[in-house]
């Protein structure tokens, strides 16, 4: 290399360097200042308050990673997250005080029919972009308020507080110092890098995003990608919504709304 190509190649090298690195220096710098302005910050009960808190947006940011490697988009995860999360609660029986109509379940049949809720509207947002032809934006924009359609239709403006004793244990309980909804999060956050980086759904999900055509050419059947990753989306949303009421309490309509955007930055910035 010449030393005009070595003076024109070493500044374009650091600065992408430095774009790739500035998120985490910007959090090691903002993780300094708040350690130093607060003798509580770096505790490890505060550790744990961060790490519940952002547990619920990672799960929902696992299964959008998939979407937006695809170069599409999902609206849809905190409406299915809050849809999912009012199913499980109103297939469990609840206090006299909640007068919600509800069909009391067992607790595994409620889990079920939850899931099977998710995976249905993950399946339609999936048929909606592979057959018909919607994109993305627009059809999971829908669902978006096909699910806030469901939470109204459940719930009807009242509050549950009852969900089953395992997705209560999932999402409020601790295995000792180590609350089980971080645990939950972090099985998810690897499965998902294991998914993505070992395995040859992981490279078809790459191809497809960086060109489908040529994904389609070297015999990748791109629907069937797509199919799937808008339902491991939905999934993940669903579980992240069970969770995400164990861990607040009660289950109501609007309780997921700011997860959109939150879910989104993660895959983004992450």
């Amino acid at each position: 290399m010449s030393n005009r190509q070595t003076r024109i190649g070493v500044p374009g090298w650091l600065r992408g360097q430095l774009r790739n690195v500035a998120p985490f220096v910007t959090l090691i710098v903002l993780v300094a200042f708040f350690w130093a302005a607060s003798d509580s910050f770096a505790t490890l009960g505060n550790l744990e308050n961060i790490l519940t808190q952002i547990s619920v947006t990672g799960i929902i940011a696992v299964g959008l990673t998939f979407v937006i490697l695809c170069a599409e988009i999902d609206l849809s995860v905190a409406s299915i997250a809050n849809a999912t999360g009012i199913v499980v609660a109103y297939f469990t029986a609840q206090d006299a005080s909640v007068t919600i109509a509800n069909m009391p379940l067992a607790g595994w049949a409620a889990i079920l029919i939850a899931l099977a809720a998710c995976c249905a509207l993950g399946a339609v947002n999936a048929f909606g972009l592979t057959v018909i032809g919607i994109p993305s934006f627009i059809m999971t924009l829908a669902m978006l308020q096909i699910g806030a359609g469901i939470c109204a239709l459940l719930v009807r403006g009242q509050i549950a507080y009852s969900v089953p004793p395992l997705i209560l244990t999932l999402g409020s309980r601790s295995l000792g110092p180590v609350p089980w909804i971080v645990i939950v999060a972090a099985l998810f956050l690897l499965a998902g890098h294991i998914v993505l980086t070992y395995t040859r759904f992981g490279r078809y999900v790459y191809m497809t995003g960086g060109n489908r055509e040529a994904a389609e050419y070297s015999g990748v059947n791109v629907r069937a990608i797509l199919s799937a990753v808008m339902v491991i989306s939905a999934v993940c949303s669903g579980v992240a919504g069970m969770l995400g009421v164990a861990y607040f309490g009660s289950a109501q309509q609007n309780e997921f709304d700011t997860y959109l955007l939150d879910s989104i930055s993660a895959v983004v910035v992450g």
